[in-house]
């Protein structure tokens, strides 16, 4: 399979890498933009509340490290806990961004765990939709929810694996497919990855894409992380494609013809 013919869609925008990555927990943004290139990953998400991208002129910028020429940066609401504050937030980042429409909509419901309040959330994407964002959406693993997004007009559902930075990988497979079963636009796991194979995981179950942050800049070695989650979502998306051997219980085929074979003497 040609990569470069693989490609997948955020309603007009076009991407060959399903490898989306964040911006921020990185030691530097020195370090930040190395493991970006590493990941050749397409998408950017950054944090509008944390990260400095134009809002304070005297301090180091991403823009100079992780240049827009070169990526798609995907502002997001990161931080915010209600539908106001997070339309805000992107309606900033829009600004910030000369006008840049897409987003990733994102609105907490609890500080300590991270996990998304889902009713200002659809408030918010509903606002958002009709102000002109292209939105994608964190959310819960709900598929009642992420229909409901989907229909207020969202361009892209991304569901939690498991607890923002938690690293436990996808803890419910079942209802990452009864999403996928139904939506119509690009489901992207987000939130939770911990190691290459939690990547690899989610590309198997059919997501178009991935998008993680602390996995890769909390490892040991943030750019050879980086690179194995590229590698690791090229090689679950081309297992999807192959299609997988089914499971067999209770019974083993050997991988060698039996035919012709010599036979032992019985004793």
């Amino acid at each position: 399979m040609n990569e470069m013919q693989d490609t997948w869609k955020v309603g007009k925008r076009e991407f060959s890498s399903r490898l989306l990555v964040g911006t921020g927990k990185y030691a530097s943004l020195e370090q930040t933009g190395q493991a970006i290139a590493a990941s050749d990953s397409e998408i950017v998400t950054v944090a509008i509340r944390r990260t400095n991208i134009g809002q304070d002129a005297d301090q180091p910028s991403l823009l100079d490290y992780v240049p827009p020429s070169q990526y798609t940066y995907l502002p997001n609401s990161a931080g915010c806990y209600t539908a106001k504050d997070a339309v805000r937030t992107l309606r900033l980042g829009r600004e910030l961004l000369d006008g840049h429409n897409l987003c990733k909509l994102e609105v907490l419901g609890d500080p300590t765990n991270l996990y998304p309040d889902m009713e200002e959330t659809l408030i918010a994407a509903r606002e958002l939709v009709k102000d002109g964002f292209d939105v994608m959406v964190y959310c819960s693993d709900d598929p009642i929810y992420a229909q409901k997004l989907e229909d207020a007009g969202c361009l892209a559902i991304m569901p939690l694996a498991s607890l923002i930075g938690s690293g436990m990988g996808i803890l419910n497979p079942w209802n990452i497919n009864l999403i996928l079963e139904k939506a119509k636009v690009p489901v992207i796991v987000d939130a939770g990855v911990g190691t290459a194979s939690d990547a690899a995981i989610a590309m198997e179950l059919g997501c178009a894409g991935v998008l993680m942050n602390t996995a890769i800049a909390k490892a040991r070695d943030p750019i050879q992380m980086a690179h194995a989650m590229k590698l690791a979502t090229q090689a679950g998306r081309l297992a999807y494609l192959a299609g997988r051997m089914p499971k067999k219980y209770y019974t083993a085929s050997p991988s060698s013809p039996t035919e012709g074979v010599i036979s032992s003497a019985k004793p």
